[in-house]
């Protein structure tokens, strides 16, 4: 509704990561740039942490925009809370194996499968995402597999996306050969406050946004306050900004029409926009409580100097 109002060419501000709006922010920049320092060594592992909606799947999406289709084939294992030999199944299946098999002949299949792209120029490349619900013998299958080798080149790189419980679980004494073979690492945080206003302007001129609607400034500081930063949640509350914004027929977007929609959604929701967004929020309303503390308190010693004078 709000896209046709506005004269946007396609939404701004969906949740499902699409590279067509890849904002490099200083963290995201970073990130690719680890990703890409990883898979120049063409073996181990490339781990990539961040607290969830911060933007870890967009990288992935972004690295698989830039590399060259016809030299690399990707696997993607999304779904991780399974044993370890539901996961070599998983893993199995996205290089295009049945996974109707026992475990010896399906791993033997996946290494002739990896051996064989190797052969024709293709590197592998496998992505694990939300790794940090792996369990001990789950995350040992994938370093295996990061062991397969043909004579000195590695058939198999991994990317592991996850939330930062999984920093915790790698520095277990349990991990350290997987930890030895870690490649590169990058903890993704959340948008600056001057990142969060630069984002929403990226990702609406990516949608054909000519200024319509003018936002104003103390909005956008409104944005990063309730969401902390996080993409997802940006994208959450921006959507349903707009949303109010066409059904009231207006060309601007205000701070009180954010910090309403805001208040709006946390109903809805029964929680926070983010963890951050709610201290940040909090912070904001205490300050807000002090500065009309002050106010009253100036104001009451006036009222007291002027029924001095009238005695």
């Amino acid at each position: 509704m709000y896209a046709d109002y506005y004269g946007f060419s396609q939404l701004p501000f969906r949740l499902t990561p699409d590279s067509h709006f890849f904002f490099p922010s200083s963290g995201h920049s970073s990130a690719l740039s680890h990703l890409t320092f990883g898979l120049a060594h063409q073996e181990g592992f490339i781990v990539v942490t961040g607290e969830i909606g911060t933007g870890k799947t967009m990288l992935v999406e972004r690295l698989w925009e830039q590399l060259d289709r016809d030299s690399y084939v990707i696997a993607r294992v999304e779904t991780t809370q399974v044993a370890a030999n539901d996961l070599l199944r998983l893993v199995a299946a996205g290089f295009g194996l049945q996974s109707s098999r026992n475990k010896a002949t399906l791993l033997c299949a996946l290494i002739e499968t990896l051996r064989a792209h190797r052969t024709a120029g293709r590197r592998c490349l496998l992505v694990v995402d939300e790794v940090q619900a792996l369990r001990f013998p789950a995350l040992e299958e994938l370093r295996m597999l990061s062991n397969v080798a043909d004579g000195e080149c590695s058939l198999l790189q991994l990317v592991l996306l996850g939330q930062p419980l999984f920093r915790k679980t790698l520095a277990n004494p349990r991990l350290d050969q997987l930890r030895q073979r870690v490649l590169a690492s990058y903890h993704l945080g959340p948008l600056s406050g001057e990142e969060t206003r630069t984002y929403i302007e990226h990702r609406l001129r990516a949608a054909g946004w000519q200024d319509r609607p003018q936002w104003e400034d103390a909005a956008f500081n409104i944005v990063h306050r309730y969401t902390g930063g996080v993409p997802r949640q940006i994208n959450r509350l921006c959507g349903r900004v707009l949303l109010h914004g066409a059904l009231d027929r207006s060309d601007g977007i205000s701070a009180m029409m954010v910090e309403e929609t805001a208040m709006e959604l946390e109903k809805d929701l029964g929680a926070p926009l983010s963890a951050a967004g709610d201290m940040a929020d909090s912070r904001h309303r205490l300050q807000a409580l002090e500065r009309t503390a002050a106010q009253l308190e100036r104001t009451l010693s006036r009222l007291l100097n002027v029924l001095a004078d009238l005695e």
